[in-house]
């Protein structure tokens, strides 16, 4: 751990005023967040060529500057991408409201009341590298929780994130959310200083490399919610459906290769690698997929030869690891040894194996004969997420609403004293749910 630095008087207040502006959205009514968040998907909505033309000059700029493939897809906001991130903005609005829940209401006593209510978190740190659409998601999610939010995009996005901080205050202006609550970082220095401030930011949220979310988890004092590693796996078992099998493996791999949810090894059922893999490795050559493999597969199909080190590997592109198995259960050691409980496949019609599978992988998510690319928030209808969360404490996978908010007790009584109910005489408590 480094020693924090001591930050600068600027950034403390900024993370003043956030938390300030927190404290007031969080006691705003459901409908006056609501309102605000529709007023942000109509503002980007009515920016969207302003935004485009920013992201465009961020992308020539990186590229440049030799900005890596999969850093480039993260970077790069295509219109539909842009669009469907806005759907998610009104999709957001449309959840209901986290706030003010009460999961526990019950009398200890007569006209002693106990309640656990949900309640924001306070102020979020959110620091990512080249997603800009990330930035959109997790403001949306923020108001909706009554959280304020402290921003830093990575370097390569720096003028799609002004530009969206821009739109989205323009669309707070007209609503009665203090725009103060959402703020921006734009100097990697703040980052360090950002760190320290555990006094004012509640969560750290990164979403970006490994080695970047690594050193978050390991430089801050305030509690972190991601997941360092994407190492995806797809089991295809011995009972596997080829058409489904082959369809889900290239889905999985190639539909966006740069996000976490991308499978990077296939596991293969020895019983049906001699017929299925040469199909699999046209479909996959079909989309520009280099492929690496075991010597069992090297034997079957060519491939360029798998190491230890690729079955630890998150590529976030085209490439793809292909191992050989001789059954389910070494399908899931290696899981186990390799994986980073985020999102791990069977494809398979035998439902006593497919549920062994599910039951025994330790992963936020296990699915059956479908790709990996559905474990996202937007698809799961959560309107949006936060991030990936692969800790074993909740929240765990994609991070929406549930995971922006904690709870308090309240308790409410009339002169109630805990002497009374302790000694030879004490009282009893009644317990009782309302």
């Amino acid at each position: 751990m480094l020693t924090p630095p001591i930050a600068s008087e600027s950034l403390l207040e900024v993370a003043h005023k956030t938390r300030q502006a927190a404290r007031e959205l969080g006691v705003l009514s459901g409908a006056e967040r609501d309102q605000a968040i529709a007023a942000i998907a109509e503002s980007l909505e009515i920016a969207i060529p302003e935004i485009l033309r920013a992201n465009e000059l961020d992308c020539q700029v990186a590229q440049a500057e030799g900005i890596s493939k999969p850093l480039y897809e993260r970077l790069k906001l295509s219109e539909s991408k842009l669009k469907s991130t806005i759907t998610g903005v009104w999709d957001v609005q449309k959840l209901a409201d986290p706030i003010g829940e009460i999961t526990i209401h019950r009398e200890l006593d007569q006209g002693l009341v106990l309640k656990r209510m949900s309640c924001p978190l306070g102020v979020l740190g959110v620091i990512f590298e080249a997603r800009p659409e990330a930035l959109i998601q997790i403001t949306s999610l923020a108001i909706k929780s009554g959280n304020g939010v402290i921003l830093k995009g990575g370097k390569e996005a720096i003028r799609s994130c002004q530009v969206l901080v821009d739109v989205i205050k323009k669309g707070l202006a007209k609503t009665k959310v203090n725009a103060e609550a959402i703020q921006l970082l734009t100097t990697r220095e703040e980052i360090k200083e950002l760190l320290t401030l555990e006094k004012y930011v509640d969560l750290i949220i990164p979403r970006g490399s490994n080695e970047f979310v690594r050193y978050i988890q390991q430089n801050t004092q305030i509690p972190v919610l991601g997941h360092a590693d994407g190492v995806c796996h797809l089991y295809l078992d011995e009972a596997a459906d080829f058409t489904k099998a082959i369809a889900i493996t290239v889905d999985s791999k190639t539909q966006y290769p740069a996000a976490c949810n991308a499978i990077e090894t296939l596991l293969v059922h020895e019983k049906i690698a001699d017929e299925l893999l040469p199909k699999l490795a046209v479909a996959l050559s079909e989309k520009n997929v280099i492929l690496k493999g075991d010597q069992k597969t090297q034997s079957i199909i060519t491939v360029l030869p798998a190491t230890e080190a690729d079955w630890q590997t998150e590529y976030s592109d085209l490439i793809l690891s292909i191992k050989i198995v001789n059954n389910l259960d070494e399908a899931i050691a290696h899981i186990h040894s390799y994986g980073s409980k985020h999102t791990e496949g069977i494809v398979t019609e035998n439902s006593q194996t497919a549920t062994q599978f599910c039951n025994q992988v330790d992963a936020a998510g296990v699915f059956q004969n479908c790709s990996t690319r559905f474990a996202d928030g937007f698809r799961y209808g959560f309107g949006a997420e936060v991030g990936i969360s692969t800790q074993k404490m909740p929240p765990r996978g994609p991070v929406g609403l549930e995971g922006l908010v904690t709870y308090k007790y309240q308790l409410i009584g009339d002169g109630h004293l805990v002497e009374t109910y302790s000694g030879v005489e004490a009282k009893s408590f009644t317990h009782q749910d309302l």
